[in-house]
């Protein structure tokens, strides 16, 4: 299949592709009613530098703070401990945790603290939460860290005063004059200056201000909810609905056996195409298509095509004896009358001599045969009528009123027809007309409805199948083909026509003027020329 095939598939199953694309909206629509709904709130803290802050190598942000750390302790046991008590909950510290994300913005200080919960006001106060835990937390490190210093401090003190007063006590028992004394001054100068050091860090730790953060934007309440998101889920029960629609229709067509398009014949039933009648023509049961038309061009067209090829594959044996072709549908219905009618026209309008015989005998599904009114002739008497001996051929054959070269043997009466197209009484009207025309067009009734196309194929040269559009299936066509191989019979191809609607016959009006003199002159110099002939046959018959 190629793009052209795809689109015909969308283009013939639009509305399967389309309910399922509906279905899956509404699909979408309902789960996203029943999911249980998750809203988030979002808190920004400004991190600041506190005394035990250290950037690792590579962090993102050259100061003193790492955020990717502090991000990590933010979700971190202590700080959801913390926020469990400020939320007054008891709920598990690390099923807290695992509704906080936590976002660092691209060059900034700022940690974006988010907590999703089932209701609005738990995620604007999870959020809060978090933050104000967080920040406690970071407090009460670097509160932790500046009296850890504080007390080494001390400690340190503590050691140099004693050694202080160990040297005081030393220097107060020498006498001036004694030689370690320069050394000892020496020392107690460089402890009274380490405590003097000392005592000024301490100092500076002892009046540092603790300031771990603020809250530079507290949390909001959410107004609508982030989980399910219903536009995102629309959109993925559209796209899901119309991939479920596209399997349908390609099973649809996959299962479907009805011909769709001219050009799946070949492919799909190995019968060549000779011509396809498109819509635009308008194909009518009422008269045949006009020589200048877009349908008759395409009549035009068939005829050059199936004189050629009559020509290449079946050679002339006799120049009296005319060419026969039949014409049969592959499935019931007035199409194979449709293109007999028509092509018997094109060949008439190049001045052969074509004899229309209508073997279609009227059935349940085609309803009156609409041969008769498409050339404008009268129904009866017609074939089956010569065949029964009701009248004689002569008599029966009626020449188109518009189509002087074109003689039409009408379908006549049906109800004394059945059975008798497989009997030799026609097979000797047909080989008559064929030494009486120059192409002998025979409308025969479908494949499908009996085994009188196969009867009517053996005493012909070619056959054309007639298929109708969205009524014919492939295996009909195949078989078909078939039927018309195994007698013999040279198969120049298929003619596809639209889908036709039943023909409703109109009462023929009477004639109010006589035919033109050049008309009844044609007619009665064509008696002349069979009369003979004809009563030959017709005695024949009689004996029989």
């Amino acid at each position: 299949m190629d793009l052209s095939d795809y689109l015909g598939l969308v283009r013939r199953h639009w509305w399967v592709v389309l309910l399922l694309t509906a279905v899956g909206v509404a699909g979408a629509a309902a789960v996203t009613r029943t999911l249980p709904r998750e809203y988030v709130s979002s808190t920004s803290v400004l991190v600041q530098p506190s005394g035990g802050d250290a950037n690792a190598a590579g962090g993102r942000t050259k100061g003193e703070i790492n955020l990717d750390t502090e991000a990590q302790l933010v979700r971190s046991t202590q700080v959801a401990a913390t926020a469990a008590e400020l939320l007054r909950t008891k709920a598990d510290p690390r099923d807290l945790a695992r509704g906080v994300s936590v976002e660092v913005p691209p060059n900034t200080t700022v940690l974006q603290i988010k907590y999703a919960a089932r209701t609005p006001e738990l995620a604007q106060a999870g959020s809060h939460a978090f933050a104000e835990a967080y920040l406690r937390s970071r407090e009460e490190n670097a509160h932790y860290d500046l009296d850890t210093q504080i007390k080494a401090l001390n400690a340190k003190l503590k050691q140099l005063s004693a050694q202080l007063g160990q040297v005081i006590t030393k220097l107060g028992k020498l006498s001036g004059d004694a030689p370690n004394r320069p050394t000892l001054d020496s020392q107690r100068t460089t402890l009274q200056t380490q405590i003097n050091q000392l005592n000024g860090k301490l100092n500076g730790l002892s009046t540092t201000a603790v300031s771990a953060g603020r809250i530079i934007s507290d949390a909001g309440l959410p107004n609508r909810p982030r989980k399910p998101d219903l536009k995102i889920n629309l959109a993925g029960g559209s796209v899901l609905g119309a991939l479920l629609g596209l399997l349908a229709a390609a099973l649809r067509h996959r299962l479907d056996r009805r011909v769709r398009r001219a050009g799946d014949v070949w492919r799909r039933a190995d019968v060549p195409v000779l011509a396809e009648v498109i819509g635009r023509a308008r194909p009518r049961l009422d008269d045949v298509f006009p020589p200048y038309g877009s349908g008759g061009r395409i009549f035009n067209r068939l005829r050059n095509e199936v004189v050629a090829a009559i020509a290449a594959v079946v050679p002339p044996t006799d120049d009296t004896r005319g060419r026969a072709v039949v014409v049969t549908g592959a499935s019931r219905g007035p199409s194979a009358t449709l293109v007999a009618a028509n092509l018997a026209t094109a060949l008439a309008r190049t001045g052969s001599e074509v004899v229309l015989v209508g073997a279609h005998q009227p059935d349940l599904l085609v309803g009156v045969a609409p041969l008769a009114g498409m050339v404008g002739v009268q129904p009866t008497p017609g074939l089956s009528d010569v065949i029964c001996g009701r009248v004689a051929l002569s008599t029966a054959l009626q020449r188109a009123p518009r189509t002087p070269h074109l003689r039409v043997l009408a379908t006549g009466a049906t109800a004394s027809a059945a059975g008798l197209l497989q009997s030799q009484a026609l097979r000797d009207i047909l080989a008559h007309l064929r030494t009486q025309c120059d192409y002998l067009i025979i409308e025969a009734p479908s494949t499908e409805a009996s085994a009188d196309a196969q009867s009517l194929a053996g005493v012909a040269d070619a056959a054309i199948v007639a298929i109708e559009l969205r009524r014919t299936r492939y295996p009909q066509v195949a078989d078909a083909a078939e039927q018309l191989r195994r007698v013999g019979t040279v198969l120049l191809g298929s003619v596809v026509v639209p889908r036709l609607k039943p023909f409703v016959p109109t009462p023929t009006p009477a004639p109010t003027t006589p035919p033109s003199a050049a008309l009844v002159e044609d007619t009665q110099h064509f008696q002349r020329l069979d009369d003979a002939k004809l009563a030959e046959l017709d005695a024949e018959r009689s004996v029989a």
